[in-house]
């Protein structure tokens, strides 16, 4: 009896974990970002390591990243404002379809061998510019495919969990094709992934939302969703976070490096190593995905970006490749609870109106900062060495997230109404 009422509660576990699934819309995003999310892993693995392969500098690394994620940076608040104003489904399905075919013309000049460095940053460019209306439009959309509020932090924690679970395999299937067929099949693969989540996209059925025609100017709006974010505590010094851990913890750029001249491999090593952070953060997705309510999730924020840190830390001194694979683990884990819980307390604490433009602010901090930290990362790895430039990056993190820990008590007051007002504590 004991061993059937076990099974009952593994059951209802699974059901909470996966219960945004219900959703006809949500479901139908899932499987199609599902499998476009593995392709655009192989890409990311297969862009640096081509990039390498054709320098072999660790500065050129950080400045294509840094020429690829700066669009971000730069677009992310009109995008903001745009997102609150136009129709987001819309702006997904143009993004998806633009993401397509870049990778289209990647894939072409690698396999016909004409591929130069000017094409790759030209490229990146351009994708950069696409993910600064994609990300914000992306995570706004998910509240508007799930109907219950207490289903929106499972429904973006389902989201990490499919993006962890391509960054899982992604990398692996990257570093074979890479050993095997080379750059140009793995940015083929990435493009034709994409037609699966344009296919899931054009397949919903979406409700053409009235939006309300901008009475004000778009630097107005940028200004009013600015004082907004800065003027509330929580979400300023959620962003102040994300931000550093962005900025300094760029880890991700120096891995082919890392593989490369630290550990003595090649494109598996490589492959692996991005594997084995996916793993880690898979099993922080589905951690956060089981749980009921966003309740206590403050105090998880800094707890797993110390974690994060400390990985990076001792990774750093590492020279053995299980080691590092196990430390990576604990890195993706860090990393994605500390984004994805962000993400999660972000959405629910902020106005539904002013949702894109919040959201922009997000994908400032992950991805708009990113590009320095990806040239703070290679310009310290070029001249104090690649571990060093990890190691610094690591205690930076620990720094940031024991200042946010400090403020936690002071945040919690805040939030507490606000969770009450919103149906999230009874």
């Amino acid at each position: 009896m004991k061993h059937f009422n076990g099974n009952i509660s593994l059951s209802t576990r699974i059901s909470t974990i996966f219960r945004s699934l219900h959703y006809r819309n949500y479901r139908l995003f899932f499987t199609g970002q599902s499998i476009s999310l593995i392709g655009t892993w192989i890409q990311r693995i297969a862009m640096p390591w081509l990039v390498y392969k054709m320098t072999g500098s660790a500065f050129l690394l950080g400045l294509i990243s840094f020429t690829g994620q700066i669009p971000t940076f730069l677009l992310a608040p009109f995008a903001g404002v745009l997102t609150d104003q136009l129709n987001r489904y819309r702006v997904l399905v143009s993004t998806q379809i633009f993401s397509m075919v870049a990778a289209l013309i990647l894939a072409v000049l690698t396999l016909l061998g004409v591929i130069q460095i000017w094409h790759i940053v030209v490229l990146s460019i351009i994708l950069g510019g696409i993910n600064a209306f994609d990300v914000p439009s992306r995570h706004s959309f998910v509240i508007e495919m799930v109907d219950k509020k207490e289903d929106i932090g499972n429904a973006i924690a389902l989201n990490s969990l499919m993006f962890n679970g391509a960054r899982l395999i992604g990398p692996s299937i990257a570093g074979i094709i890479l050993a095997t067929a080379g750059e140009g099949i793995c940015f083929l693969i990435n493009a034709l992934s994409y037609i699966f989540v344009i296919a899931s996209l054009l397949m919903m059925k979406v409700k053409d939302k009235e939006r309300k025609k901008p009475e004000a100017h778009i630097f107005r709006h940028m200004k009013e969703g600015l004082d907004y974010a800065f003027g509330f505590a929580p979400i300023k010094y959620l962003l102040y976070l994300l931000t550093l851990v962005s900025l300094m913890g760029s880890y991700q750029v120096l891995m082919p490096v890392y593989a490369s001249e630290v550990l003595k491999g090649g494109s598996d090593t490589f492959g692996f190593l991005m594997g084995a952070g996916g793993s880690g953060a898979l099993l922080g997705a589905l951690y956060l995905a089981s749980r009921e309510s966003v309740v206590k999730l403050g105090r998880l924020i800094p707890a797993s970006t110390i974690l994060f840190g400390t990985g990076l830390v001792i990774l750093s001194m590492s020279r053995l490749l299980l080691l590092s694979l196990f430390l990576m683990s604990f890195i993706g884990l860090g990393l994605m609870m500390h984004t994805a819980a962000s993400n999660t307390v972000l959405q629910t604490i902020t106005d539904d109106d002013k949702r894109g433009r919040v959201m922009s602010f997000y994908t400032m901090a992950i991805m708009g900062t990113a590009p320095f930290g990806s040239l703070l990362a290679g310009t310290m790895a070029k001249f104090l060495g690649t571990p060093a430039a990890i190691l610094i990056g690591g205690l930076a993190c620990i720094a940031g997230a024991l200042l946010f820990m400090k403020k936690l008590p002071e945040l919690r007051k805040i939030v507490l109404p606000v969770y009450i007002k919103n149906g999230n504590i009874q």
